[in-house]
């Protein structure tokens, strides 16, 4: 049996100097951290994924998006194990609307980026630490 990679889809989405976070309300890892993302599905484009996750998770439609990267994790599953994920990310700013937390997100808030140290150890994944400093980098600090 070959240990191939699921690939996933997620969305940063900066706000001023802060960034969207949800908490998790399901299994694995429910209670923790997450950016709003998941599981792409049969034939659907990465970008569009990313967009429909974002939209199931949070209600927010957000406009043009910048490639951020490819970041690699594992995602374990009780009764089945773990296994590898592709995880591919967008960043976009944040242009109107509240996120209501919907889906499998139990709370959305917005997050210092430049202050996410003592945030990491409720991080659901080992890659967003990762992720969360590239979005900075390349938002460049700047305001939306």
């Amino acid at each position: 049996m070959f240990d191939y990679p699921r690939p996933c889809a997620g969305m940063v989405v900066v706000k001023r100097a802060e960034v969207l976070l949800l908490r998790r309300g399901h299994l694995p890892r429910r209670g923790w951290l997450d950016l709003p993302g998941g599981f792409l599905e049969a034939g659907e484009d990465m970008e569009a994924a990313a967009r429909r996750e974002l939209l199931e998770e949070t209600g927010l439609e957000v406009g043009a998006t910048r490639w951020l990267g490819v970041y690699w994790d594992r995602y374990h599953l009780r009764g089945f194990g773990a296994f590898p994920t592709m995880n591919f990310y967008y960043l976009a700013r944040w242009r109107a609307g509240e996120p209501r937390a919907a889906d499998d997100a139990a709370a959305a808030l917005w997050a210092p980026l430049h202050r996410l140290a003592p945030w990491r150890p409720r991080f659901a994944w080992r890659h967003m630490a990762t992720v969360l400093r590239d979005a900075h980098r390349v938002a460049g600090g700047k305001r939306s």
